[in-house]
């Protein structure tokens, strides 16, 4: 796929001057594309700037994750510092210590950089080859909204059957028992995870847009990076510990949050989705108290039915 930024495509923007600073590109390209927004005109000039697509994506990429996850992150753990916030937290006795926040810290951080860059650096020439398009403009708000929510239900998919699968014995010991080392989790432990792990829940997060730009050809990079910054907005607070009158849950029934995942963490199997409740409840691996409760009760009224035969 050509690049969508350089001086003949945009529109009246003369020669390039490699000595320009990225504010001296952009308010030359702002001159003559006034038919662009503000956010808009700092993305292409961003790529004007760099001359290198895939390096402007893959750094781009890179800092964004690392703000929006840690920067997520913070406020987490200024909560589980103060005890008003208590009263919400659902595991109330399992306060994370600042060792094991720092702890966690660093080997998130490791992973980042050990395994997560080298996939972020390979995602633009692949996803360009599949056709996802990063010019400007941007998609209409509506588009993007679809899409975004396509992929929700895909990754969810996607991450209930592998969850699942790797709660199987020996793959549960030799893959996802470090994800499970807090029982209680908290914010900075949603990626707190074994390298084949990481890749392979990541495959749901990042290869279905993949999957659907080589599909429908449709497919924009900001309509990419609000689906991540969503994705990580959802991962770090299922597993912030925190269940508030106000969370999602209680306004989305079907969304799933941090009562739903926390008791996953507590019990060790079951609550196997990451954004939704259905497949946990169509394929009865429900953790819950009650739904354990039904289970009981339907056993017993087999038992009943097989001895009156």
């Amino acid at each position: 796929m050509a690049s969508p930024f350089n001086t003949t495509s945009i529109g009246g923007f003369g020669q390039l001057n490699t000595q320009d600073s990225y504010i001296g590109v952009y308010e030359e390209l702002s001159k003559y594309n006034v038919q662009l927004n503000v956010f808009e005109r700092l993305w292409a000039a961003w790529y004007l700037w760099m001359q290198n697509d895939i390096l402007a994506t893959g750094i781009m990429s890179f800092v964004m994750h690392e703000v929006v996850y840690f920067g997520r992150c913070i406020p987490w753990m200024i909560i589980d510092r103060t005890p008003y916030f208590n009263k919400w937290k659902i595991q109330k006795t399992k306060i994370p210590t600042l060792k094991e926040q720092w702890d966690c810290a660093s080997l998130v951080l490791l992973s980042h950089f050990t395994v997560e860059l080298p996939q972020i650096w390979l995602f633009h020439p692949i996803a360009t080859m599949c056709g996802m398009d990063y010019g400007v403009p941007f998609p209409p708000i509506w588009k993007m909204a679809l899409h975004i929510s396509v992929f929700f239900f895909l990754e969810d998919l996607w991450h209930y059957c592998f969850h699942r699968l790797l709660h199987y014995g020996p793959l549960y010991k030799a893959i996802h028992k470090l994800h499970h080392t807090y029982s209680a989790p908290f914010g900075l432990a949603a990626e707190y995870a074994s390298p084949i792990e990481v890749m392979l829940l990541a495959i749901g997060t990042v290869g279905a847009p993949i999957a659907w730009a080589a599909t429908t050809g449709d497919l924009h990079l900001v309509t990419m990076y609000v689906w991540i910054v969503a994705r990580l907005f959802q991962a770090i607070d299922s597993h912030s510990g925190y269940d508030f009158p106000w969370s999602l849950r209680h306004f989305l029934p079907f969304w799933a949050g941090a009562h739903h995942h926390d008791i996953h963490h507590e019990k060790f199997i079951g609550n196997y989705a990451s954004s939704f409740c259905w497949w946990d409840y169509l394929l009865d691996t429900e953790a819950s108290n009650e739904a354990a409760q039904k289970r009981r009760e339907r056993k017993v009224q087999a038992a009943k039915a097989r001895k009156t035969q």
